[in-house]
């Protein structure tokens, strides 16, 4: 009785509920997810090794070609921190095969998947390939239910907290409510957005497939996220306060493909 009378009254909110394939594609991306942190960890300890060995590379970034050909050029005195050494490196490549064997996985199961077609229009973003377009989707669901891109922004905690009083307006750091997985991708993705706006033949192709339309979002939101990126760093702010401000603005033209692929009802 108490829910038929909200519900006359309207003050029941519907809610998307996922499918049980859907269910499935997100059990899926999340252990390609955790794939990824096991293989984080498995170089931290690597590198732990070496530091505490007192060895230190001399070139830019780690886990390079020339990084590789390094670690294998090392020498032991004592035969016990060979093996372990060997089998710390044995790790981190069969936690890399197992990540190409999820998305393998992923690419194989996204063409009989609901959102296919909205995938493949995501991926004309920049930043934005065929594995972080799954995972975001398979997080967050049915967009259609997120009536404006400040909904969907807030869902994602990209939105700054607030704690006012009376005449003062004070607002601090990003909520983080929601999926943490989707806001922790979008972040990803828009660290791209830094560079200055340009369209690699690669990401051309992924134009091309997506609906007609989505090249004049995608290139808006280059434009836009790259000025408000390097406006924010002129500013004094930090890279990750400008990034995770372009990917709140991210999460916008995200919405907006949705709605240009298929349109909300009125």
């Amino acid at each position: 009785l108490n829910l038929a009378q909200l519900l006359r009254a309207g003050n029941l909110t519907a809610v998307w509920v996922p499918d049980e394939r859907h269910e499935a594609m997100r059990d899926l991306v999340r252990a390609r997810t955790a794939a990824v942190v096991d293989l984080r960890k498995k170089k931290q300890q690597v590198t732990a090794l070496m530091l505490r060995l007192g060895r230190h590379y001399a070139g830019k970034k780690n886990w390079t070609k020339a990084h590789h050909r390094w670690l294998m050029s090392q020498r032991f005195d004592h035969l016990e921190q060979r093996i372990a050494f060997e089998e710390m490196l044995l790790a981190v490549r069969q936690a890399q095969d197992r990540i190409v064997r999820l998305e393998d996985a992923i690419r194989a199961a996204v063409p009989d998947w609901s959102l296919a077609s909205l995938v493949t229009a995501l991926m004309a973003l920049r930043g934005i390939d065929l594995v972080a377009a799954t995972v975001f989707l398979a997080e967050v669901g049915d967009l259609s239910r997120f009536r404006t891109p400040r909904e969907l922004m807030a869902y994602l905690g990209l939105v700054p907290s607030e704690a006012s009083t009376g005449e003062r307006v004070r607002r601090g750091a990003i909520t983080k409510a929601g999926n943490r997985r989707a806001r922790h991708m979008l972040v990803e993705c828009a660290w791209s957005y830094q560079h200055p706006a340009r369209v690699s033949p690669r990401k051309q192709t992924r134009i091309d497939a997506a609906p007609h339309g989505i090249d004049e979002i995608a290139w808006k939101a280059q434009t836009r996220l790259n000025a408000r990126y390097r406006a924010l760093v002129r500013k004094g702010k930090k890279k990750t306060v400008a990034v995770t401000a372009v990917a709140r603005e991210l999460a916008g033209f995200i919405w907006a493909i949705h709605r240009h692929s298929a349109p909300m009802p009125v």
